[in-house]
């Protein structure tokens, strides 16, 4: 390696994290989902109740004419559906149907192998040191954003 440690670990982390998302997604590939579709199913399993489209927008932090987009699809594939908020007339809620939880099932279960495969290479002691660096830097995110 010619790059020092601190130099070279963005780098190695991203071509890591791209290792694992391409396996996971030539794993899903039957599925026909884009990753900012798996991403607004994982958003709406997250939240406590149903979504209103400007929220989901706000939380993949894309236009709400995009949400309307990947909404459409999601809906036309029966993963999520659209209803009329109570309180709003005007905004719409979205949630994931049965078949959009079971397929959400399926993403995560993909992901994990991606990355149980990528791992398995790393003796357990050095995978579970990993593990606990990463569960590190993300508390320590966590704490600085108030997340």
């Amino acid at each position: 390696m010619d790059e020092a440690p601190d130099t070279d670990l963005p780098e190695l982390f991203v071509r890591t994290a791209k290792r694992i998302r391409r396996a996971q997604m030539a794993d899903l590939a039957p599925l026909g989902l884009t990753p900012g579709q798996s991403r607004a199913l994982r958003t709406l399993s997250r939240a406590a109740e149903p979504l209103r489209m400007s929220d989901l927008a706000d939380r993949l932090g894309i236009v709400p004419r995009s949400a309307t987009t990947v909404v459409d699809a999601l809906e036309s594939a029966a993963l999520v559906t659209r209803a009329a908020d109570p309180t709003n007339r005007r905004a719409t809620l979205v949630s994931l149907t049965g078949t959009g939880r079971s397929t959400l099932a399926r993403i995560d279960a993909a992901r994990r192998k991606a990355a149980e495969n990528l791992f398995a290479t790393l003796p357990p002691a050095r995978r579970e040191t990993l593990r606990e660096i990463l569960a590190e830097l993300d508390a320590n995110a966590s704490e600085r954003s108030g997340s």
